[in-house]
């Protein structure tokens, strides 16, 4: 598994650029979501506290709020836009609690969580292997982790008009397969996790609405090998062409694979392989702190 792949910058300003268009674009995301939604009533148990990695705008978490109504839900994400965004879904008797950091190092203390959810972020994570651990570590035993990514049959029809064009570098970004998901989350000491993959399928009256999507999600490709500076009319013009033998009954699709992680916290007494965490449980950095006066 290669790690170190994505530049973490370029994410974090994408998604940040991103807030204010994200769920006008995100059908996909939409879709994932309400499978993992469903996928949750094979929990049995009555969670306390719920975490949602990665959360964007927050109407997963607020849905997770929904399903179990007596649970702290917290939306985590590494975009403050996104979790300020995120308060359109906050309830007002019981709000989210709404907290900026990132997914691969949590301000929770070990064994603190009854279930971890997370949707479509992992894709983002630099370093898998630590993202899981992280994971994992905050998970009780016997917790669920539910979570969903990107696999690299991602885009093939994007990526394959880029290819026939321009031999420059990775214009689409790239992905790891389930597998590496599976080595990982084994790697961490998660329990009997269990993966799956699927294909979705969107369709577009051209490129440009597909392209249109993505820059509204914030999903650009922050591959650190990635082609820099402007891609002239040409070229892009070349690529558009080279697109349109996919087109079918006047609409081009764009495929996305769908890897999803169901696994179980670890048994009593594991240690978590990247330390704990001892700052106690309320003492965490808010997505919205009070100003100064």
């Amino acid at each position: 598994m290669n790690d170190q792949r994505l530049d973490t910058q370029q994410v974090r300003r994408a998604f940040g650029r991103a807030a204010g268009t994200y769920e006008q674009h995100d059908a996909l995301q939409r879709e994932v979501e309400a499978r993992l939604i469903d996928s949750l009533d094979y929990y049995e148990g009555k969670p306390q506290r719920v975490l949602d990695v990665g959360c964007g705008t927050g109407r997963g978490s607020a849905r997770l709020k929904k399903h179990w109504r007596d649970a702290e839900v917290i939306a985590l994400d590494v975009s403050l836009p996104m979790l300020r965004a995120a308060r359109h879904h906050s309830g007002w008797l019981k709000p989210l609690a709404r907290v900026c950091a990132d997914g691969q190092a949590l301000p929770f203390p070990d064994h603190s969580m009854d279930v971890v959810y997370s949707n479509l972020c992992l894709q983002w994570c630099d370093a898998p292997r630590k993202f899981f651990a992280e994971l994992n570590r905050v998970l009780k035993p016997g917790g669920l982790l539910v979570a969903s990514s990107l696999g690299p049959d991602t885009l093939h029809e994007l990526r394959a008009a880029w290819a026939a064009v321009d031999a420059e570098g990775p214009r689409v970004g790239r992905f790891l397969d389930m597998h590496d998901f599976g080595d990982a989350a084994l790697a961490a000491g998660l329990k009997d996790p269990v993966l799956d993959s699927d294909h979705v399928t969107l369709h577009y009256p051209d490129v440009q609405g597909l392209l249109r999507d993505l820059k509204g999600l914030g999903a650009t490709n922050a591959d650190r090998e990635r082609v820099r500076g402007l891609t002239g009319k040409a070229r892009f013009q070349a690529m558009r062409d080279a697109y349109e033998v996919h087109r079918r009954d006047g609409r081009i699709p764009a495929t996305w694979e769908i890897v999803t992680v169901h696994a179980w916290g670890p048994p009593e007494g594991f240690l978590p392989r990247y330390g704990g965490r001892d700052t106690p449980f309320e003492v965490i950095q808010w997505a919205e702190r009070p100003q100064r006066r």
